[in-house]
């Protein structure tokens, strides 16, 4: 039997429009529809979150709280863990986390686990959007057969031939591009790729996304718009074990590579500066190219670019503890047993993000091999247990002269704006800079060590 909805419908005013998942990507969307003027419901397990949303607080660095009070305050925004209410929604828009296990393999069980939540409360007509970054296929191998488990239908077809298939609901994917922290660009500003199983699903989901965003991309199936986000961080993994690997070169060979990139920058054509660092960090890039290759080998394909960057990028955390280790050397010191401080515990600068930061690598290396540290950050007072890593029982320490005098080393491991870069090498017996944060610093550079 034919939805009682068409795709025209979600270019409707005032939708009903779930996001399930309020972290980092949801709730950035979820206030976007709402600016957009839809009644947007937040649906979240961690009752915590949902507390604070619906007090009109916010938990995450960048998003303003005077923006959740506004939408709370005029009724388009709320929060709820309760997921019977989706089947009051005219569109489910999933954005749960899907990061890698200990083998490094796809772990979907945020993914499985949602749509094993919304499949008893699917209605006839509705649109459901996977945002989550995964391997190609999974809309089609893992959401739909869960959904249709409900006994309404969605089938997947190609090609222009199918514009009016018959379909119960929607069913597409749209890969979130979220850059926490970007100040250039905001999620309004980001084109939108879509794909859906079949043509009204994909037409859908344009028409949604297409009033939040300044421009949809189409393609012809949610495989498509899958392997496009893969791509965008393959793209950015590859190209950063490549620079990252340069780096090593020049240090062995004396040379700056920060210089080597600015001056390779400087061609107006056919080169884009990528730079180096401790190790990936981040929600996509350290992860998403091992859910690639992890769905190639069913392919029977390797994928040795993906391979090869993976080893070079996971590498660097222990490059920069073998780099401390050998400036204490220098300056008659062991690494076990010395005090350290490091700066930074966020993946990039100036986000309170620590998914997969490079940086707790560096801490657990530092931890096994006898090295006693303590860290600051402005945008972390206190560490929470995290999937990987338990350092709860750790606080930010203030920065001061003093106490900065006071360690063996201290450990530039993410660059935020904030510190003081030159007031830290003035005060520290020895600086480790991982990020080329100290590259203005005229006085004591005998104290850096590049890294």
């Amino acid at each position: 039997m034919a939805t009682e909805k068409r795709p025209e419908f979600f270019k409707g005013a005032q939708l009903k429009v779930a996001i399930i998942g309020c972290g980092y990507v949801g709730l950035p969307l979820a206030l976007r529809f709402a600016e957009a003027g839809h009644k947007v419901t937040g649906f979240d397990t961690d009752p915590k979150k949902v507390q604070m949303l619906n007090a009109g607080k916010s938990y995450i660095e960048h998003i303003q709280q005077t923006k959740i009070q506004q939408y709370v305050n005029s009724k388009h925004f709320n929060a709820t863990s309760d997921f019977s209410r989706l089947s009051e929604m005219d569109a489910i828009l999933i954005c749960v986390p899907t990061p890698l296990n200990e083998y490094r393999e796809p772990d979907l069980s945020y993914v499985e686990n949602t749509v094993k939540s919304i499949q008893p409360h699917l209605q006839r007509g509705q649109l459901v959007v996977l945002e989550s970054t995964t391997y190609p296929g999974t809309t089609e191998e893992l959401v739909l057969p869960i959904l249709e488990k409900s006994g309404l239908r969605c089938p997947i077809t190609t090609g222009s031939e199918n514009e009016n298939t018959a379909v119960d609901f929607f069913l597409a994917f749209s890969p979130e591009r979220e850059d926490p922290g970007n100040k250039q660009y905001g999620l309004a500003q980001i084109p939108k790729v879509v794909g859906g199983v079949n043509a009204p699903s994909g037409r859908a989901a344009q028409a949604l996304y297409g009033q939040v965003v300044s421009r949809v991309i189409p393609v012809s199936s949610t495989r498509a718009a899958e392997m496009a986000k893969l791509l965008e961080n393959i793209f950015r993994c590859v190209n950063i074990a490549l620079v990252n690997e340069l780096k090593l070169l020049c240090l062995r060979m004396g040379m700056d590579v920060w210089e080597v990139i600015d001056a390779a920058a400087s061609k107006p054509f056919g080169f884009m500066p990528f730079y180096p660092g401790p190790g990936l960090g981040g929600h996509c890039i350290p992860v998403d190219p091992f859910y690639l290759s992890w769905k190639a080998r069913e392919y029977d394909f390797a994928t040795r670019f993906i391979e090869l960057a993976g080893e070079v990028n996971t590498a660097m955390p222990y490059h920069v503890v073998d780099s401390i280790a050998e400036a204490l050397n220098q300056h008659k010191k062991s690494l076990k047993g010395a005090q350290l401080l490091v700066l930074g515990v966020a993946y990039k600068k100036d986000v309170d993000d620590l998914r997969e930061s490079p940086t707790l690598k560096i801490m657990e290396i530092l931890q096994k091999r006898g090295a006693e540290f303590e860290y600051n950050d402005p945008y972390f007072p206190q560490l929470h247990k995290m999937r990987h890593y338990d350092y709860s029982h750790m606080k930010s320490v203030p920065l001061s002269p003093e106490t900065l005098g006071k360690y063996d080393a201290v450990v530039i491991a993410t660059d935020h704006s904030s510190y003081d870069y030159a007031a830290i090498v003035d005060a520290a017996k020895l600086v480790v800079d991982t990020r080329n944060a100290t590259r203005r610093v005229i006085r004591n550079r005998q104290k850096i060590v590049a890294c």
